[in-house]
Order: C-alpha cells, then sequence, then structure tokens
C-alpha cells in the first residue's frame, strides 16, 4: 500500500516499459484517492484540457454500486501521469528483482487521472457513506507526465478502442438486475421466444435466424409489469412468460419462423410486430390491459389479429411506427404505436396519450 512520509507518496509498484518508456503499477487506499490524484475542475475550454469534463450525473450512480455491493463490487485501474520528481527504488539488484520495488513521488508533485476520473469521484463520495471502504484498494497505472500534448494524446489513446458491450450483452452477464433475470427466463423458456431471440447484439443483420434482441425482450417485459411485481421475480416471470405466450397466439409468423417456414429476415423486412418499437408497445398496453381486466385479458389480447403489421401499409404506420419508410423508436413514436395497439384493444388512452395522438392526425 501507499505510505505518506517525509513529503512524499510511497507505492510499491512494478516498472515496465511501454513505447521505450517506463511506466509503473502499484494500488491505492481507496482512502487516500482523493487525496493523492487531482482532477483539473477548472472551466478550461478543450483544447486546454487533458481530461472530458466531470459528469457530475453519473457520480452518485457509481458511488451506489460501490455501497450497494461492497462484497463483489469490481473497478479496473486507474490511469494517471505524475508531473513532478519521481524515483523508483529496486527491492535489490538481482536480475529477477529489479522490476520490484518501490515508487516515490515528491508531495508537491501534480498527479493527474488520465482515466478514471468518475470512479475517483464516485469512490470519494462512497466512503463519506460507509468509511470503512478506506482500507480496500484500487490499481494504479502510473506513467511520467511529458506536457499537455502528451496527456491529451494518452486521453485519446486511452479511448481510441473503448467499446461498449450492447446493451442485450450487458443484460445477459447482469445478474444484480432483477428485470434483466426475468428477460432472460422469459427468452429462453417462453414458447413465443424459444429459439429466436439474439442474446448477445442489439442490432440484427438481414441475414440473423433470430427474430427478436435480449434487449427488446427485457424492455417490453419491463413495460409489462408493474413496479411491485417485481418483488416477486418467480411470479413476475410467469406473468410474462404467460403474456407473450399469448401475444404469439395472435401472431402467427413467430411460429413459422420457429418451424423454418418463414426466415426471420422476410419477417422482419416486410412486417413490424417483431421490431423493438413493436415490442415495447405492446408490453406498455398490456400492462393496462392486466390491471383492467384481470380476469378476461386473454379474450380481449386476441384483438392483436386485427393489426395490419404490414410496413408497406404507410397509412398506418408512417409517422407512428415509420419515419421516412425505417423503423423509428423515438419517445413519440413509442406512444403513438401503443396508442394504436390500445384503441385496437378497446383501452382507452391517457391525457397525454391523447395529446399525442391529435397532433399526429393534424400533422
Amino acid at each position: 500500500m501507499s505510505n505518506i512520509n517525509d513529503h512524499h507518496f510511497t507505492f510499491p509498484a512494478i516498472r515496465g516499459i511501454q513505447a521505450g518508456r517506463e511506466y509503473f503499477v502499484s494500488m491505492c487506499p481507496l482512502g487516500l484517492v482523493h487525496k493523492i490524484f487531482k482532477f483539473d475542475e477548472e472551466e478550461l475550454s478543450p483544447e486546454l484540457r487533458a481530461q472530458r469534463i466531470l459528469n457530475k450525473s453519473r457520480v452518485p450512480e457509481i458511488a451506489r454500486y460501490i455501497t450497494n455491493n461492497p462484497d463483489n463490487y469490481v473497478f479496473s485501474a486507474i490511469t494517471a501521469s505524475i508531473d513532478g520528481d519521481v524515483k523508483f527504488t529496486t527491492i535489490n539488484n538481482t536480475p529477477e528483482a529489479q522490476r520490484n520495488g518501490f515508487l516515490r513521488i515528491d508531495m508537491n508533485s501534480k498527479i493527474i487521472v488520465n482515466d478514471g476520473q468518475h470512479r475517483r469521484a464516485a469512490i470519494e463520495m462512497a466512503i463519506k457513506e460507509d468509511a470503512s471502504l478506506s482500507s480496500e484498494s484500487i490499481a494504479v497505472v502510473f506513467f511520467i507526465d511529458r506536457g499537455l500534448e502528451r496527456s491529451q494524446q494518452m486521453f485519446a489513446d486511452l479511448n481510441r478502442h473503448a467499446i461498449r458491450p450492447s446493451r442485450s450483452l450487458g443484460l445477459l452477464y447482469d445478474h444484480r438486475n432483477d428485470m434483466s433475470k426475468i428477460a432472460k427466463l422469459v427468452a429462453l423458456k417462453s414458447i413465443a421466444f424459444k429459439g429466436l431471440v439474439e442474446m448477445e447484439r442489439s442490432t440484427l443483420s438481414e441475414r440473423s435466424r433470430k427474430l427478436f434482441t435480449l434487449s427488446s425482450i427485457y424492455t417490453g417485459c419491463h413495460a409489462l409489469l408493474d413496479a411491485k411485481e417485481l418483488s416477486d421475480e418467480s411470479n413476475a416471470s410467469k406473468l410474462c412468460i404467460t403474456f407473450w405466450d399469448e401475444v404469439s397466439k395472435q401472431i402467427p409468423e413467430w411460429e413459422m419462423v420457429q418451424k423454418s417456414r418463414l426466415t426471420a429476415g422476410e419477417i422482419r423486412k416486410e412486417l413490424l410486430h417483431s421490431h423493438g418499437i413493436a415490442i415495447q408497445s405492446i408490453g406498455i398496453a398490456g400492462s393496462q390491459l392486466l390491471s383492467e381486466h384481470p380476469k378476461d385479458w386473454k379474450q380481449k389480447l386476441a384483438a392483436l389479429k386485427n393489426i395490419d403489421w404490414s410496413r408497406s401499409n404507410a397509412k398506418i404506420w408512417e409517422g407512428r411506427a415509420l419515419v421516412g419508410g425505417k423503423v423509428s423508436k423515438t419517445y413519440n413514436n413509442v406512444t403513438l404505436t401503443t396508442n394504436l395497439i390500445k384503441q385496437k384493444l378497446g383501452l382507452k388512452l391517457s391525457p397525454e396519450e391523447k395529446r399525442t395522438e391529435e397532433a399526429y392526425k393534424r400533422g
């Protein structure tokens, strides 16, 4: 761990070489992170900064992640540049030990975070709520500062190849989110979706044999379930499976794809009912249907058969689910698609939905 003495920070460290330059890997107690690592929050123009502006709305969310998961949170290393006096002392001079030693950094040095500024701020916030976190640690990679241009280039390089996982893959691997667990169960066990869900990607190619994405199933189930129903994961999953299986009875093309009578690409190209906007809108309408007709909702749901899902029917879908012939999933488009489904199911529109519908008809 790091120590503070004799006007120096001392870190146990491993020395490495990258692009012909030294760098050092160490650990830092969480309680010292905000004291040692600085983040330049001055209102400087972008060309005079080496970092993005701190997005303060993200910090509480990351802090909650730490405090809500004290036994299994995980953080990647903070990357920092040192502008000041640095000395690395090896443990001894044997060849195998020359990479290991102690990194001494003058306390007057400026240590700037190149990558991990939101983690740094969130750690500080989390420790205020749970002081016991102070003794835990985070990995740190230190580079020697070579001026603003080098720091800016480091930021660009560190983020150049950073690609967020698809939403579907993130949901697939998320075992903390109850809603993602429900969506996975529905995707795997429902008759409606079995064998038809792309679990990794959030977009489907024309040649994909899948008809739905896990992210669209998640959104549809989330729209269907009332918040109170999430308290019982087993019953919530059963409700979703029952509902979507009943929906599939009204949309025969889904089963035809399962039995290889039609291809998924053909259905997605010609019809709207497997697209994310339709799944979400059916879920929203379904939530109201279950609430208002708890005993006869299945009979009411049969009206879905009366909807013409053809993308070629511009009179119905252009401006509602399509814009210029392409599927659009803006808030207004979701509302307008939901309105059509609700009207077919004999459900009343909310005041906001009515306003949106009237504006659409005037347009």
